[in-house]
């Protein structure tokens, strides 16, 4: 029995099974009571954030009125923190060499027709050409655990590599991390090589159902698993990514269980998650979703997407393209600051595409469109692509970046710098069409930066740019 303790370094005490289960009987309890719902609401309605439990009976509520105010209230806290902006990246799968036994991964060890591979550095070189060739200047690095193939010696080389390589105008500016849970000192390691966030899906926080998904490899440790953002934060790292997989385990335990994880980081190290996935289960080489009876609907979906905007107003959110283009159309006004575009899921899937018969995709992706396609679609939407990295490269990371976006200084600096950036692309890389309609978009935002002075040299910078100068930012 393990008493819950949020500034705890114990799985089992921040993550405590007994306070989530208390947490959803709340929530079932009072999901029709409106005065507390309104009451919560209201408390949302000041920026500063929810309890676990708190979103827990917002989520349980069905009243159409007041979902109705949660997804306005999403919207105008995205609004608020984040403006229009969002941010671009692609994954890229160094390796799918794995020994775990995770029951939702094709990656599995037990999984042998599944083409393994490993991109040698030669390799990585021309993957990330062709990324940079589409226009992307922000990357998370994807690997199977595999202290044989994929040492972090291994994962350092791939970073250095990636960061060397600079084509045409091209070149990657933050690399993120997505690899297993390791030690304090290789994230020191990781720290060192200059890597923006470490991201780590928990998959399920329900102990029990963790290591029945993983019963075999170094992954089936839940603590060793669970507890290894706060390794990461001692090791240097001052920007770490969650996110479960929905579709694993009921999604009302899983939401609870994320946003004690947030409240846990804000504890113990004074500042909460840089971002927050949230991927669904999807088909896959060997995986049938429906073999885990806990999908989820696009509506639930949708709701959970606004509810974590609400309980932590501050953490950017991503949307990959697990999700279709109406999906991700439906969440974009809902909180969501970050999505993947012209995504492949498997290892050297850029430079050209994959046989069929060498499938080595970790899963399906549902938005097939190119980069081009995306930007030209989020443009029509109202929305500004950000191919920005500017805070990472100038040290707003951790509390720096947490409390300039409290204080709402963000617009003054991620705006313009969203701007830049994507006046970058429009010269490089964009077609005619998305040109055009970007251009008419600058023209428009300039005008919004609220300092004179910044908007003036962001004027300037975008001039400088359309003759040939590149990477301003502030």
């Amino acid at each position: 029995m393990y008493n819950y303790d949020p500034k705890s370094l114990k799985a089992e005490e921040f993550i405590n099974h007994e306070e989530i289960l208390a947490s959803l009987q709340y929530a079932d309890e009072n999901k029709n009571n409106l005065k507390l719902v309104d009451q919560i609401l209201d408390k949302a309605e000041l920026r500063k954030g929810l309890s676990h439990r708190e979103a827990s009976v917002l989520l349980a509520c069905e009243d159409p009125e007041r979902i109705d105010r949660m997804y306005k209230l999403a919207h105008q806290i995205k609004l608020d923190f984040y403006g229009n902006r969002i941010v671009m990246f692609a994954p890229l799968y160094l390796s799918n060499y794995c020994v775990n036994g995770c029951v939702y991964c094709p990656y599995h060890a037990k999984n042998k027709h599944i083409a393994r591979k490993k991109l040698t550095q030669e390799e990585i070189v021309k993957e990330v050409t062709a990324l940079q060739d589409m226009g992307h200047k922000r990357l998370a690095i994807e690997a199977g655990e595999d202290p044989v193939n994929n040492p972090i010696e291994y994962i350092l080389e791939c970073i250095k590599t990636i960061y060397s390589i600079k084509h045409k105008n091209g070149a990657i500016r933050r690399v993120n991390v997505n690899i297993a849970a390791t030690t304090v000192e290789n994230y020191r390691k990781l720290k060192e090589a200059g890597i923006g966030t470490y991201i780590l899906f928990q998959e399920t926080y329900h102990k029990e159902s963790y290591e029945q998904l993983h019963p075999t490899g170094p992954k089936h440790n839940y603590a060793y698993h669970t507890e290894a953002m706060d390794r990461a934060m001692e090791g240097g790292i001052d920007d770490v990514g969650l996110g479960v997989l929905f579709g694993l385990e009921l999604y009302r335990y899983e939401f609870a269980g994320l946003l004690m994880h947030a409240e846990h980081l804000e504890a113990v190290h004074g500042v909460g998650p840089h971002t927050i996935s949230v991927p669904r289960i999807k088909h896959a080489d060997d995986i049938d979703p429906s073999a885990f009876d806990n999908s989820i609907s696009d509506d639930i979906f949708a709701k959970i997407c606004a509810l974590i905007r609400i309980a932590v107003p501050y953490t950017g959110m991503i949307i990959s393209t697990r999700e279709s283009q109406s999906v991700r159309e439906k969440v974009l006004p809902l909180g969501v600051s970050q999505i993947s575009g012209a995504s492949r899921t498997s290892v050297g899937g850029y430079c050209e595409p994959e046989p069929e018969e060498e499938n080595s995709a970790q899963f399906d992706v549902s938005d097939n469109r190119t980069l081009d396609e995306v930007v030209n679609w989020l443009m029509r939407l109202g929305y500004i692509p950000s191919f920005c990295t500017a805070c990472y490269r100038e040290g707003r990371t951790g509390d720096r970046f947490m409390s300039l976006c409290k204080n709402g200084q963000i617009l003054n600096c991620c705006h313009p710098n969203a701007l830049m950036t994507l006046k970058e692309y429009l010269e490089d890389y964009a077609s005619e069409d998305t040109r055009k309609i970007g251009e008419a978009l600058i023209e428009q935002e300039l005008k919004k930066i609220p300092n004179p002075k910044v908007q003036k040299i962001a004027y300037e910078h975008i001039h400088d740019i359309a003759g040939g100068k590149r990477d301003f930012r502030f």
